[in-house]
């Protein structure tokens, strides 16, 4: 399982730093890529508006 982005994304970029495997990309909505993402949360605690779950 890996983490996925909505689109209440902000693209304010406190989840890029917090990736320990570089998994995100950056854009108009960031995009998490399923095949690098290895499911720590570590995106998703830190998401000020709460647009990273669980896929």
């Amino acid at each position: 399982m890996s983490y996925k982005i909505s689109e209440d994304c902000t693209a304010c970029g406190t989840c890029i730093d917090e990736c320990p495997v570089d998994a995100i990309s950056e854009g108009d909505i960031y995009v998490i890529d399923p095949d690098v993402c290895t499911d720590c949360g570590s995106c998703a605690d830190v998401c000020p508006v709460e647009a990273i779950h669980p896929e």
